[in-house]
């Protein structure tokens, strides 16, 4: 692979015919892409179709082990906000802001320098280059952005010498968002931006995006996001026709009306693959007709038997030509055909059992000493309760608490449903060189794998099955947790963050399964999508 940053300021990306191999794995093949400055481009896809490879081989922090083919042409001023910032846990908040800061702090200090050398050979040239460098990145106001920014995000809240091993992963994201907020790159690459983050940090971060004058790269679950921010869509992952009807990846849009031209899209390949069978049953069936098809089947008269065996000879004569234009219409039909379009992975399961009467949770004034503040309601048996409030106000804590897996250190929680699962935001695989199915088969038990196989959930390709559990993507890592949860049919299911890093298709079956749940489903999510849609009861934990 040849990389060919540049230090001028705005220019695309361009990849080409870019591969990317891990041993026998293909992670993205052939894929072609140009990023214009002003064009904020959002990378879709189902889990596994290397968007996040794509990010990494963009920004130039793919493993040694990966294989590289094709050309990245990007600027060198580039960022990359990971889905786990990357900040050394022994660094400090402090730390962490003064080196965002540096190198702005040295951009505007050449400027000055060099000004006053302007009437030395050479130094014009490098002074209109280093001033060309600091207005671009607006280094002059970069003191008061980190403050601005530190100070709308919350970060100027954080202990200055606080390492980073011990903020939240909503804390990390915040102050990722704050260096990239004060820095202002020339290009950005950002992977799933908006987890952990609450309303107020998103609006920040979307109109900082939409500010930037560069380039903009993202992977998203945030379908809202991807409305507000997005001028491309990119779908690693199309429908057979594209959505331009001949294949291409790239929408000019967001993702509400991209959603709808791909189920079009959709629906124009099924409608022309039925076609075209149609037309190539037709075709082969043209291949076997015999001479009863052109001259009927009677024998001669006495007085006609020279004639009929002349007519014989034309039947014949005409019944080869008939087959082999069929022949010939049948080949190029059948290079020329669409490939039947495959069954997509769908939810095929229920999420929860039927569950029972009464109340299935009651909590008074329950609480954990510092993550925590006391808490008071009722779930009634069968009931959907979406759980909100800002980062730390502790949604994930209480899911916690209701599953039993954190204390609660004042207060009383009475559980009265049977079967309680929790699928927390990380979820933990105790041997991560297993294979998809067997971590599932040990993790709900011999007896429920065999009644209730992983295959039958429509959760995970079955390709992944004999995957080992470490080499599959975050998002299939997450469908397997789902698998697992819902395979007992609990009739009490917390999910905390449910919608992250699964693909877009997969979050709307979700949410539409959620719905048709009989039994009773605890949700915390920042998802605005999902909350916009809520039907149901609702929980607002306020700060403690």
């Amino acid at each position: 692979m040849s990389a060919v940053p540049s230090s001028t300021p705005y220019r695309p990306v361009i990849v080409a015919d870019l591969t990317v191999t891990f041993g026998r794995r293909t992670a993205l093949d052939g894929i072609d892409l140009l990023a214009q400055p002003g064009r904020r481009i959002g990378v879709i896809g189902e889990n596994g179709s290397g968007k996040s490879t794509l990010l990494r081989a963009i920004a130039g922090t793919l493993p040694a082990t990966a294989q590289v083919g094709g050309s990245i042409d990007a600027p060198a001023d580039r960022a990359f906000l990971t889905q786990e910032p990357p900040f050394a846990d022994t660094d400090t908040v402090a730390g962490v802001l003064a080196t965002t800061l540096r190198p702005l702090r040295e951009s505007v200090a050449a400027v000055e320098e060099l000004a006053h050398r302007l009437d030395e050979p050479g130094v014009a040239d490098a002074y209109a280059a280093a001033l060309e460098h600091a207005l671009a990145h607006d280094a002059w106001d970069a003191d008061r952005r980190a403050l601005l920014a530190a100070e709308q995000l919350g970060v100027d809240r954080l202990d200055p010498q606080r390492t980073v091993a011990t903020l939240s992963g909503g804390q990390r994201t915040r102050l990722a968002l704050a260096t990239l907020m004060t820095r202002r790159p020339t290009c950005v690459l950002l992977d799933e931006p908006t987890n952990h983050l609450d309303d107020a940090a998103v609006e920040l971060l979307v109109a900082f995006l939409r500010d930037l004058p560069g380039v903009v790269l993202l992977t998203s679950h945030d379908r809202v996001l991807l409305d507000e921010v997005c001028t491309d869509l990119v779908d690693l992952d199309p429908v057979g026709l594209g959505t331009d009807g001949r294949g291409g990846r790239r929408y000019g849009g967001g993702w509400t009306d991209y959603a709808a031209a791909r189920d079009a899209a959709r629906r124009r390949w099924e409608a022309t693959y039925a076609q075209q069978q149609e037309e190539l049953a037709q075709l082969r069936s043209a291949t076997r007709i015999d001479t009863s098809a052109i001259a009927h089947d009677r024998g001669p008269t006495d007085n006609d038997k020279f004639i009929y065996y002349g007519k014989g000879q034309k039947v014949d004569r005409a019944l080869a030509r008939r087959k082999r234009d069929a022949a010939a219409r049948l080949e190029e039909a059948e290079r020329d055909q669409v490939r039947k379009p495959p069954a997509p992975l769908r939810l095929r399961t229920a999420l929860t059992g039927a569950g029972s009467s009464g109340r299935a949770v009651t909590v008074r004034r329950a609480e954990v000493a510092g993550r925590l503040a006391p808490t008071t309601f009722d779930v009634p048996a069968g009931q959907h309760l979406l759980v909100t409030g800002a980062n730390g106000t502790g949604k994930s804590t209480l899911l916690g608490v209701l599953s039993g897996r954190v204390p609660a250190t004042g207060g009383t929680v009475d559980i009265g449903a049977h079967r309680v699962v929790e699928l927390t935001q990380d979820p933990d695989f105790p041997d991560p060189v297993a294979g998809a199915a067997a971590t599932y088969e040990a993790a709900v038990g011999a007896a429920l794998a065999e009644r209730r196989p992983l295959r039958t959930l429509g959760l995970l390709h079955p390709r992944e099955h004999a995957k080992p559990v470490a080499l599959l993507s975050v998002g299939q890592r997450r469908r397997l947790a789902l698998a697992i949860a819902v395979a007992a049919e609990p009739d009490l299911l917390l999910l905390d963050e449910p919608t992250n890093h699964l693909s877009l298709t997969l979050v709307g079956e979700l949410e539409e399964a959620i719905g048709h749940s009989a039994g009773t489903i605890v949700v915390a999510s920042h998802d605005r999508w999902l909350r916009r849609r809520w039907d149901g009861d609702r929980l607002r934990l306020e700060p403690r």
